[in-house]
């Protein structure tokens, strides 16, 4: 798995940006999303407020645009597993690992999404109805999810319940790494967690 590095020191529009969002995640992750102000971000990045609002009019357009970026950078990841030759099983490792190294390697990300976006659903209301703010994501899951139900591996059921287990799974080990409550570094969980999901999802 390749090294999961940010570029900060971008030249055009869209990667300034990024780079502003990248930012912006680790501010709302380390002081809170409410307590931390355009001001604030506008400063940390290095640029007068006023500029700044020529690439976010306001906080709840950056919000909807971070998330979109993580759905984007989570979407890429799986699109690779998933095009790859590899099985059912060995794709779910690949998934499992990718997700555990985001959270290891750059932890706002997943931070944002347990404890921003998932806890703070007035912020994307009207921005984010449904699954739009993770639509690259949920399109790859959803993918995987179709091909190993198709290739004979995965059971046939709701796309949810198979969401709920598969994110259940991520989501509560990252947080209980988060809380510092796990005994072993996050890593050394993989295989069992694999493990587990495979066993809940394979076709019986």
């Amino acid at each position: 798995m390749e090294n999961i590095s940010e570029k900060l020191a971008p030249t055009k529009k869209e990667d300034r940006k990024t780079s502003i969002m990248q930012i912006a995640l680790k501010l709302f992750s380390t002081e809170g999303f409410y307590t931390t102000t355009m001001p604030a971000i506008a400063k940390k990045v290095g640029m007068s407020v006023g500029n700044f609002y020529n690439y976010f009019s306001s906080k709840d357009e950056l919000a909807k645009e971070i998330m979109l970026y993580i759905s984007s950078v989570l979407g890429e990841k799986l699109r690779e597993i998933n095009r790859s030759d590899k099985s059912v099983r060995e794709k779910i490792d690949m998934i499992v690992k990718m997700y555990f190294q985001i959270a290891q390697e750059r932890p706002e990300l997943i931070e944002y999404f347990l404890r921003i976006f998932l806890s703070n659903r007035e912020i994307f209301t009207k921005a984010c109805t449904g699954m739009i703010c993770v639509s690259d994501f949920i399109t790859e899951l959803t993918l995987f999810f179709d091909n190993g139900v198709q290739s004979g591996d995965l059971k046939d059921q709701d796309f949810f319940s198979a969401l709920g287990l598969f994110m259940g799974y991520l989501g509560g080990m990252v947080f209980l790494n988060g809380e510092e409550v796990l005994t072993k570094p996050l890593n050394e969980y993989e295989t069992t967690i694999a493990e587990n999901i495979y066993n809940a999802l394979r076709k019986q």
